[in-house]
C-alpha cells in the first residue's frame, strides 16, 4: 500500500513536470523500455567443440543486427582491406594414401570418402592436394621416374616412366578430379634419380652439377606425363626439406646457393622455353630458416622465375612467414606440411593447436594455402617407408575393412576448406577489448560471403561481438571450441 508520504512526493513530481512543460511549450515525454535491435540478416554458424559433442555441426543461425555501442570484446571486419588471395586447403595424397584408397576400400567406400573429403556440401571441400614426385617416407617402396642399375645413366631420359604411380596414385587422382575438377595439385620431390646424385643413392647426397640440366628436363617430363593423364600440376617445390638429408628414406641436401643456381640457370629457363605455367616454389622446409628463401629471391634473375616459398611447421614459429613477406611482398607464401600423430592424442588440444597455429596462423601470416601431411593412413599409421612411425592421417582407413575414421585434422581442414573457396581473399580483422585465448582470421569469398574463423582456447565461454560496417553479430563462443561464421 502506498504511504501518504510517497503519494505526496509522486503528486509533487507530477505537478512540477506539468508546470515545467506548460511553461516551455514542450510535450511531456513518454518513458518506454529500450528498443530491441532490428534483425537485418542471418549468419550461418558451424561449431566443433573440444569434447567432440559438436563436430563441424551446423548450429542455429545468428541474427545480424544494426551496429550499436558495446562493452563486449569486438572483432571488426574490413572487407575493403584485402590481403593475399587464397588458393586452397587440404593435405598430401601420398603413395600410402593412394594405395589405401585404391586397394583397401570398395568402390562405394572410396566414392563416399571422396565426397566426404572434397565435396563442400556433403564433406569438407578440400581444394588443394600435394603429391610426392616419386617416393617419400609414405610410399610402398623407394623409387623415382628414372631408376637404373648402379653405374648406369640416362641423360636423354629415354627410360623415364611414371608406371609406378599408375598403380595407385594416378587412378585415385583421376577419380578425385573427375568429380571435383578444380582441385589444385602441388608436386614435391624427395630425391632425384640416384644416378643424378653425388652418392649414387636415393638417400642423402647432392645433385651432381653435371645433372642440373637433365634434372630440369626431368621436372618437365613429370609435368607433361601427368598432364597426359588429365592431372594438371599447378606448382612444384624444388626439393622437399632440403636441409634434412640424413633420413632413412629418399632425401637430398640442397643448399640455398645450389637451389638458386638450379632455378636461375636451368629449371626457370627450361619452364619458360616449354611454355609451362606450373609455378616454381622455393625452400619447402621449416619456419626456423627464413634466410634460405630470402637469399634466393634477393637475386632478381632467379626471382623472375619464382612464384614464392613454402614452409613446414616442425620447427620455428609461424610468424617467420611474415618476415619473408616483408622482404618480398610481391612473392607468394605457402604452407605445405604438418602432421599429427600419436605423440599428441588429445582431441581438444590438437584442435586448438591446428586451428590457431597452423590454419589461422599461416593464413594470418600471408600463406595462400594450408596443407596437412598424409590424407589417409591405416590403423598402424602406415604403410610406412622408413620415416615417421606414428604419424596420423587426416582420416584413418582400416586396411582390413575399408572403414573410415575422421581424425581431428579432418575437422580442422573443414572449418576452412568447406567455406573459404579458392579465389577468396583474406581481409582485415582487428580486435578490441580482452581477447586473451581467442584467435581469429577473416576472408571474403568470390560470391561476397564474409567468413570468420574463431578459436576459443579458454576453459570458459566467451561472449563477443563481430562488427562489419553498420552490422554486427553477437555470440557466446563455447569453451575449447572453434566456430566458422558466414554472412553476406
Amino acid at each position: 500500500m502506498m504511504t501518504l508520504r510517497k503519494l505526496t512526493a509522486k503528486l509533487s513530481l507530477g505537478l512540477t513536470l506539468a508546470l515545467y512543460f506548460s511553461c516551455t511549450g514542450d510535450e511531456q515525454p513518454t518513458f518506454e523500455p529500450p528498443k530491441q535491435s532490428t534483425e537485418i540478416g542471418k549468419a550461418h554458424l558451424w561449431l566443433t567443440t573440444g569434447d567432440r559433442s559438436k563436430l563441424l555441426t551446423r548450429e542455429s543461425d545468428l541474427s545480424v543486427t544494426e551496429s550499436k555501442e558495446t562493452q563486449l570484446p569486438t572483432i571488426s571486419i574490413s572487407p575493403q582491406d584485402k590481403m593475399q588471395e587464397i588458393e586452397g586447403f587440404g593435405a598430401a595424397l601420398t603413395g600410402s594414401s593412394a594405395y589405401l584408397m585404391n586397394q583397401r576400400m570398395s568402390s562405394s567406400q572410396r566414392q563416399q570418402l571422396i565426397r566426404e573429403l572434397f565435396d563442400p556440401e556433403q564433406g569438407i571441400g578440400i581444394s588443394y592436394l600435394r603429391m610426392t614426385v616419386g617416393a617419400s617416407d609414405f610410399s610402398l617402396s623407394d623409387y623415382t621416374y628414372n631408376d637404373l642399375a648402379a653405374g648406369e645413366s640416362d641423360y636423354s631420359l629415354n627410360r623415364f616412366s611414371i608406371a609406378k604411380d599408375k598403380e595407385d596414385v594416378v587412378p585415385v587422382f583421376k577419380q578425385i578430379l573427375q568429380a571435383y575438377p578444380n582441385i589444385s595439385i602441388m608436386g614435391s620431390p624427395w630425391s632425384p634419380p640416384a644416378w643424378m646424385k653425388t652418392n649414387g643413392s636415393l638417400i642423402g647426397g647432392r645433385l651432381k652439377v653435371e645433372a642440373y640440366e637433365v634434372y630440369a628436363e626431368y621436372f618437365v617430363k613429370y609435368i607433361k606425363a601427368f598432364e597426359e593423364e588429365q592431372i594438371p600440376i599447378k606448382a612444384i617445390t624444388v626439393q622437399n626439406e632440403p636441409l634434412h638429408f640424413t633420413a632413412g628414406y629418399p632425401c637430398m641436401e640442397m643448399t640455398a646457393s645450389e637451389q638458386q643456381v638450379f632455378i636461375r640457370d636451368h629449371l626457370g629457363p627450361k619452364f619458360a622455353s616449354e611454355n609451362l605455367n606450373t609455378k616454381i616454389i622455393l625452400y619447402d622446409h621449416n619456419w626456423d630458416n627464413t634466410t634460405y628463401p630470402i637469399s634466393i629471391m634477393n637475386d632478381p634473375q632467379t626471382k623472375s622465375f619464382v612464384s614464392g616459398s613454402a614452409f613446414h611447421g616442425y620447427g620455428g614459429q609461424v610468424g617467420a612467414m611474415s618476415l619473408v613477406h616483408q622482404a618480398h611482398p610481391d612473392m607468394g607464401l605457402y604452407f605445405t606440411e604438418i602432421s599429427g600423430g600419436e605423440w599428441s592424442t588429445n582431441f581438444s588440444d590438437n584442435l586448438q593447436w591446428n586451428i590457431s597455429n597452423i590454419f589461422i596462423g599461416a593464413t594470418a601470416n600471408w600463406s595462400k594455402n594450408v596443407l596437412m601431411w598424409n590424407l589417409a593412413l591405416d590403423q598402424n599409421f602406415g604403410p610406412k617407408n622408413n620415416g615417421c612411425q606414428d604419424c596420423r592421417g587426416v582420416v584413418t582407413i582400416n586396411s582390413g575393412t575399408g572403414a573410415v575414421t575422421k581424425n581431428v585434422e579432418y575437422y580442422s581442414i573443414g572449418h576452412f576448406a568447406k567455406f573459404v573457396s579458392p579465389g577468396s581473399f583474406r581481409i582485415k580483422s582487428e580486435t578490441q577489448g580482452n581477447m586473451n585465448g581467442i584467435n581469429q582470421v577473416a576472408f571474403e569469398t568470390p560470391s561476397g560471403d564474409k567468413v570468420l574463423v574463431i578459436a576459443n582456447d579458454l576453459s570458459t565461454s566467451k561472449e563477443i561481438v563481430v562488427k562489419e560496417s553498420s552490422k554486427e553479430i553477437q555470440y557466446n563462443i563455447p569453451s575449447k571450441s572453434v566456430i566458422t561464421l558466414i554472412w553476406k
